[in-house]
């Protein structure tokens, strides 16, 4: 299952929609402007909130945290002992991880799940300016929650290269 995401709209406070291959509107990022924190909700398109996504404030590397109904659902912050500068690892609220790995910038990069491919995000094959895919690889894996992940990896990534 592909997803179309409008990379030049990603800023704090800007909505946005998400469209799947056929040119469908799938999921809405609604940005929430002037919070003390980063925060983005992920919705459906009848307006209930999937994901929530925010940074957590008092952390020695930026993180940014997802919940589900306000509960836990994972974390997410670059890996610490990567030769890679671009090697995330997503620590799920049920004790799993997930791997993001590739050249997070250019919108070149992967989640992989114990060694298996979840999904793929890339521009490689669309033909519109500022805008990349997410291919989402498994049948059983959680759209939202990839393409939840997929927006905060490409922020962590530029926070630190604007630091």
């Amino acid at each position: 299952m592909r997803f179309l995401v409008y990379d030049r709209l990603l800023g704090f406070g800007d909505d946005y929609w998400i469209e799947d291959d056929r040119g469908s509107k799938v999921f809405l990022v609604d940005g929430k402007a002037l919070r003390l924190r980063d925060t983005w909700e992920l919705k459906d398109t009848q307006g209930r909130v999937l994901v929530d996504i925010h940074q957590k404030m008092l952390a020695l590397r930026d993180t940014m945290v997802l919940q589900r109904g306000g509960e836990p659902l994972a974390t997410i912050r670059r890996k610490r002992l990567s030769l890679l500068r671009n090697h995330y690892r997503v620590s799920l609220a049920d004790g799993n991880e997930l791997d993001v790995s590739g050249k997070i910038l250019d919108r070149e990069f992967a989640v992989e799940y114990d060694g298996e491919l979840l999904a793929v995000i890339s521009r490689r094959w669309l033909t519109l300016r500022d805008t990349y895919g997410v291919d989402v690889v498994r049948e059983d894996a959680d759209p939202a929650l990839l393409i939840a992940v997929a927006v905060c990896v490409i922020h962590l990534a530029e926070k630190e290269q604007e630091d």
